[in-house]
């Protein structure tokens, strides 16, 4: 695949807009990411505001969307509920998928808009907090690892994966859905992703059982944690890393999510992701 969209002409940035809230995040660590990056610039939105900014037109402003957002549940000291998002955000996201409006989604997106089934879609996986139907078919509640180090290690030779060799990491990860027949792998990992090394998502939300696995039962789960794949014309990057600080700061995650950014901004990006929707 040519490299030369990868990176901004000397002297330009690209113009990314960074989506937050829903789930608690270091703030500081976290924007140190793209502050300490040198070829873009970028704009921060919240939800429920950020909701506004889902048009072709917004997006047209910004060369990609950056995701890191968790809307559409709200924890209590009961089961969460779930609900779905307003109309006219449905629209502006199908719209963007139509013009082809870049995303690159971020760990804990994959939890985001449980109500809504096409968020998994655009996705391409699910991270369930407690039981509940993922495509149509009834599924236990996922499960997650805390500060887990695991090696990563590229699926593929793409420009996203360019210049990355296997490497460590401090992150969590999920044991959820992945929709392996609908994305392009990108990034495996080596930990094992079976119940007895992760702990239910249920527990801890509704039971306030934390790091428990009691009573929880989930078939082994497939080991991808990054992916590509298109939502209409839309290219679509996926990563489960970037939980915290010791995610932050790791110079691999930082290099995959900048080649992220710039691959699913290019040119080459969105006509792969147009010839991915033709044949479908």
């Amino acid at each position: 695949v040519p490299s030369s969209t990868q990176i901004p002409k000397q002297g330009e940035k690209l113009n990314i807009l960074l989506v937050t809230r829903g789930h608690p995040f270091d703030r500081d660590g976290f924007f140190d990411i793209f502050d300490g990056n040198p070829q873009i610039q970028y704009s921060n939105v919240e939800h429920p505001a950020a909701q506004y900014m889902f048009t072709p037109e917004m997006a047209d402003k910004f060369d990609c969307y950056v995701q890191y957002d968790m809307p559409g549940i709200k924890f209590g000291s009961d089961t969460p509920e779930y609900f779905e998002p307003p109309e006219f955000y449905k629209e502006g996201l199908r719209a963007m998928g139509e013009a082809g409006s870049p995303l690159v989604l971020l760990h804990h997106c994959a939890a985001a808009w449980p109500a809504w089934p096409e968020w998994a879609e655009i996705v391409g996986g699910q991270f369930l907090y407690t039981p509940m139907q993922s495509r149509g078919i009834d599924c236990p509640d996922s499960g997650y690892n805390i500060d887990v180090v695991h090696r990563v290690s590229p699926a593929m030779d793409h420009p996203i994966t360019l210049g990355i060799e296997p490497f460590d990491i401090e992150d969590e990860v999920y044991l959820s859905q992945v929709f392996e027949e609908s994305v392009t792998p990108l990034l495996t990992s080596d930990w094992g992703f079976e119940q007895t090394n992760f702990y239910s998502a249920a527990n801890a939300v509704v039971r306030g059982e934390l790091n428990s696995n009691k009573d929880w039962h989930h078939p082994n789960g497939s080991n991808l944690i990054g992916w590509i794949k298109n939502y209409k014309n839309a290219p679509v990057v996926y990563l489960q890393c970037g939980d915290g600080p010791a995610a932050y700061k790791n110079p691999n995650f930082r290099r995959i999510l900048a080649q992220a950014i710039h691959w699913a901004s290019s040119d080459e990006a969105k006509s792969w992701a147009r010839e991915l929707n033709k044949s479908s």
